[in-house]
């Protein structure tokens, strides 16, 4: 298989220039391959749109990288629901990472 070219900081972009995001997070849980990511990502263009559909625009926006790597998820907020988000927990937490062990996609050897 051929390696992948996409990475953190390319989601990122991809994110923040088709979705207007305002905050993006994206963590590479592969071990540094570019098969396995997570985010989160802070947009206006999620408001008045329940959960499936704001996963429907993020992987529209995203068809072409996604088709090329392994595993896919995203935390889809509107500015507002980040911003009542952080200042209830206080937290500055990155996107989840449900199933990984020190934030790395388990088994894999990088």
């Amino acid at each position: 298989m051929a390696q992948t070219s996409i990475t953190e900081a390319s989601l990122s972009t991809a994110l923040k220039e088709r979705l207007k995001a305002t905050h993006v997070e994206v963590t590479d849980m592969s071990g540094g391959c570019g098969q396995a990511f997570t985010s989160l990502i802070v947009s206006p263009e999620f408001e008045g749109k329940n959960s499936l559909k704001r996963n429907r625009l993020v992987n529209a926006a995203l068809k072409e990288e996604i088709a090329n790597i392994h595993a896919w998820s995203a935390k889809c907020q509107t500015p507002d629901e980040f911003s009542k988000e952080r200042a209830a927990t206080g937290s500055n937490d990155g996107p989840p990472l449900d199933g990984t062990t020190g934030g790395k996609v388990d088994g894999v050897d990088q």
